[in-house]
C-alpha cells in the first residue's frame, strides 16, 4: 500500500521507527517530514502536505504523529476529502475505516507506545470501507459541508 507519514518533533521518533517496520512489511512509504528532530517545528508544515496527498489519491492512507495526536488530527481535517482521527484503540482503528472511510490515522508520539502504535496502524491498514447506504449517506452530508 502507498502510505504517507508525517510528524513533528513530538512524533518524530515514533514515525521513524514505524516507517522502518512498514517498509519491512512491503509498504511504499512517502515521508512528508520532519526529516530530522527539530524541537521548534510545527505539525501543520508536515501534516497538511500529507493530507493533500491523501485527498488527491497520490497516497492511499496517511499516518500523522505529533505529541498528542490532537493537533495532527485538527490540521489534517482542514483538507477536503480527508477523514482523520486520533486513534488509541484497535476497535476505532478498524471501525473508523469500515464505517467512516477514515484515511488518516493520527497518533500521539508522547502518549502511545511503539507496540500499540504498530497494532493500531496494522489494524487501520487492513480495514476496508464497507460502503453501506447509511455510512455513505453520512459521508455525503460531510462532503456537502466541505464543498459549501
Amino acid at each position: 500500500m502507498k502510505i504517507g507519514m508525517a510528524a513533528d518533533h513530538g512524533g518524530f521518533e515514533l514515525k521513524t521507527r514505524l516507517a522502518e517496520e512498514l517498509l519491512g512489511l512491503g509498504h511504499i512509504i512517502t515521508d512528508f517530514g520532519a526529516d530530522s528532530f527539530e524541537p521548534g517545528d510545527d505539525y501543520p508544515d508536515f501534516v497538511i502536505p500529507l493530507a493533500k496527498a491523501v485527498a488527491s489519491g497520490k497516497i492511499e492512507r496517511g499516518i500523522a504523529v505529533c505529541g498528542s495526536g490532537v493537533g495532527a488530527a485538527i490540521a489534517a481535517n482542514k483538507t477536503a476529502n480527508v477523514r482523520a482521527a486520533l486513534i488509541v484503540d484497535c476497535f476505532s482503528a478498524r471501525q473508523g475505516v469500515e464505517d467512516d472511510d477514515m484515511n488518516i490515522i493520527c497518533l500521539g508520539g508522547r502518549v502511545v507506545g511503539y507496540n500499540l502504535a504498530l497494532d493500531l496502524i496494522k489494524t487501520f491498514l487492513s480495514a476496508r470501507y464497507l460502503g453501506s447506504e447509511r455510512f455513505q449517506r453520512r459521508l455525503d452530508k460531510i462532503k456537502a459541508i466541505e464543498h459549501s
